[in-house]
């Protein structure tokens, strides 16, 4: 086992790691930007160093910093959680060349499932159904005129590198291709280093379904079911659940193992999820790869009730899948809500103090965040403030438990999606489970924006 990990990333995710390293005996380092010298990830460890300015550019995607802060601190490993260098094949190797162990997949099937064109051919030569699309990379306009109508309007100019949204456009017609196109691209540029840009046909209402990995260094992989993320606004995640109410055990049966299959296929190790669109007569198909613990890995820990980031550790330190996962029992039903730092009608991120704040309990709720009152959202970082979860027996009584938990959180100095959530988690469509990545759009006044 690890003796030091080096938590390279801030927020919630790094006490969600900070504090499975505690549970495990490992030491800590926690690495933080100007801007987050007051945060809670840098009281709790065990050491703490700053690595720069508050830009992200600065301080936690400099690589070389990073590096550095684990060598002074004599951590044999680092964990990366989610976003900045967390699926950098680079950074995984620069961590392998330094003689530290890179809690994530290898850099190989980072750099295959970064590249998302590539990701589809893998996956669907493993067996996979994938959307309609290019072959490859589309690399100029005239390209793309002639691949759409082969595949179809409406189709999808979608970035070949990152994710979260960013570097996606949605063309219905031939007349908006070239300005779609070129905004991709530029989006692409600016967010992941170059331009590159696929298409893929584009559905219209479907649901957003994905399937949790593990996998071991001994070439073993395992399911943990399957989350529902289809309630989105602009391909950003809002409220997850599990288990999906479209899934039925059959259908979860089948896909689960042919995603363990082609995942095996590949040499795949550590977290990961695998992306879905269901369509509106229930076919599936592969969009990515995520490589790394998402987000909402809360859901999954909820119902099956293993711990996945002490699952990462132990899975990298050498450690088989069969001691780490165990069978895999589902019980019940999760369902997590982001809480942004935003407001709540116009989604315009919310910088500031946080004056008043008091996170609810009681039975199956659960709330990950680094959050507390008198702590300061910075204006350089992703919004999320907290991970509300709530688990019951049943998808009624876990939504019952929500709505409980939501009208008790008290948040105030900050607008933040709160009133959003609460409105989510009242409507009848919610309840019934008729969801699909367009649900946003019957709520006029939340959607806008």
């Amino acid at each position: 086992m690890f003796r030091k990990i080096l938590i390279a990333n801030r927020g919630e995710i790094a006490l969600r790691v900070l504090e499975a390293c505690k549970e495990l005996g490992i030491a800590t380092v926690a690495i933080y930007s100007e801007a987050d010298r007051g945060s809670l990830h840098v009281r709790y460890a065990d050491e703490s160093v700053c690595i720069g300015p508050p830009r992200s550019s600065e301080s936690y995607l400099k690589m070389p910093a990073v590096i550095s802060a684990a060598k002074i601190t004599r951590a044999d490993a680092i964990h990366p959680g989610y976003g900045f260098l967390s699926e950098n094949a680079s950074f995984a190797e620069l961590c392998a060349a330094s003689q530290i162990h890179f809690i994530g997949p290898s850099p190989a099937a980072i750099r295959l499932m970064g590249e998302k064109d590539q990701a589809r051919r893998a996956m669907a030569a493993a067996g996979l159904p994938i959307v309609p699309g290019s072959e490859g990379v589309v690399p100029d306009e005239a390209s793309a005129m002639a691949e759409a109508p082969r595949i179809g309007y409406p189709v999808l100019v979608k970035a070949s590198a990152g994710g979260g949204g960013r570097g996606m456009r949605v063309v219905h017609h031939k007349e908006e291709l070239t300005a779609a196109f070129e905004t991709a691209r530029s989006e692409a540029q600016q967010a992941f280093g170059r331009p590159d840009v696929y298409l893929e046909k584009f559905l219209e209402r479907p649901r957003h379904i994905e399937f949790q990995v593990l996998g071991d260094l001994h070439g073993h992989v395992m399911h943990f079911g399957e989350r529902e993320c289809s309630i989105q606004r602009r391909h950003q995640k809002l409220v997850e659940e599990s288990p999906s109410p479209a899934m039925d055990d059959r259908k979860r049966t089948e896909l689960g193992a042919r995603v363990v299959a082609a995942l095996q296929k590949i040499g795949y190790s550590s977290a990961g999820t695998v992306e879905f669109l269901m369509d509106e007569d229930g076919a599936m198909y592969f969009i990515e790869v995520n490589a790394r613990i998402q987000v909402e890995h809360p859901v999954t820990e909820m119902v099956t009730g293993v711990d996945l980031i002490k699952a990462q550790i132990r899975l990298a330190a050498g450690e088989l899948l069969q001691d780490v996962g165990g069978k895999v029992i589902s019980r019940g039903h999760a369902i997590e809500c982001r809480i942004n730092a935003e407001d709540p009608e116009t989604f315009v991120p919310s910088a500031g103090k946080i004056t008043a704040f008091q996170s609810p309990g009681g039975p199956g709720i659960r709330v990950d965040t680094a959050a507390y009152e008198g702590a300061v959202i910075p204006p350089y970082y992703d919004s999320l403030v907290a991970k509300l979860v709530a688990h019951g027996g049943t998808r009624e009584e876990a939504i019952a438990r929500m709505r409980r938990a939501l009208d008790m959180f008290v948040l105030e100095g900050i607008k933040s999606s709160l009133p959003l959530h609460r409105r989510i988690l009242a409507d009848a469509d919610f309840a019934a489970g008729r969801l699909d990545t367009r649900f946003l759009d019957r709520f006029a006044s939340f959607a806008a924006g």
